[in-house]
């Protein structure tokens, strides 16, 4: 397995695999939003880890965030946006080589903080992150109301 920054070269991969994560919007928007992303290299991120064939299996998009982040104490943060690795790959170390990923850019950047989110229900993502080191902070539930 090897860990690569994604470019606009290796772009079509990831587009892929945030389609395979969220398939609800069309590849063409991943795409389109993963290019928008790798044109700001210095608040934005991916890498791609390929197997031993060359094949994507797993990608993490990271950001810098500079406003409050939840359970945080310090700003720059390093932020995980996504994270994903193909089923037939989990359990083999492939999430846990993009977070070091992620954490050597955020170091890099001046980060002494990494934060991220998982849905209250998602409780393969909440076990994930616990398994990689994080810990939880805080728990919301967000309201809304029409006008």
């Amino acid at each position: 397995m090897r860990v690569e920054r994604c470019t606009h070269e290796t772009l079509d991969d990831l587009a892929t695999l945030r389609w395979e994560l969220l398939p609800e919007a069309p590849i063409a928007t991943h795409h389109t939003e993963a290019a928008e992303d790798l044109s700001a290299p210095d608040r934005a991120i991916a890498f791609i880890v390929r197997d031993e064939d060359g094949v994507a299996v797993g990608f993490a998009e990271a950001s810098l965030r500079r406003d409050y982040v939840n359970g945080c104490e310090t700003s720059p943060v390093a932020f995980l946006e996504g994270i994903y690795v193909r089923a037939e790959q989990r359990k083999r170390g492939v999430a846990r080589l993009l977070i070091q990923a992620v954490e050597g850019w955020g170091k890099e950047k001046g980060c002494s903080e990494f934060a991220s989110d998982a849905d209250i229900g998602n409780d393969v993502s909440r076990r994930m992150h616990a398994a990689l080191g994080f810990e939880e902070t805080e728990r919301v539930v967000f309201f809304r109301k029409s006008l």
